[in-house]
């Protein structure tokens, strides 16, 4: 199986606020995305954490 799945960690307050999937054989080095964070109630940087 290709994909895996990781959390992805606020990088301003540390939660855990999504669970996504990746192809791990196509991306390469850390996933970072912009999303919502709730506890900030404003859209930041989400890094890749595998638990």
């Amino acid at each position: 199986m290709a994909r895996e799945y990781v959390w992805l960690k606020c990088t301003e307050t540390g939660d855990l606020n999504y669970r996504t999937s990746r192809n791990k054989n196509n991306i390469e080095g850390q996933l970072k995305l912009k999303k919502f964070c709730p506890r900030l109630r404003k859209h930041t940087d989400h890094v890749e954490v595998r638990k």
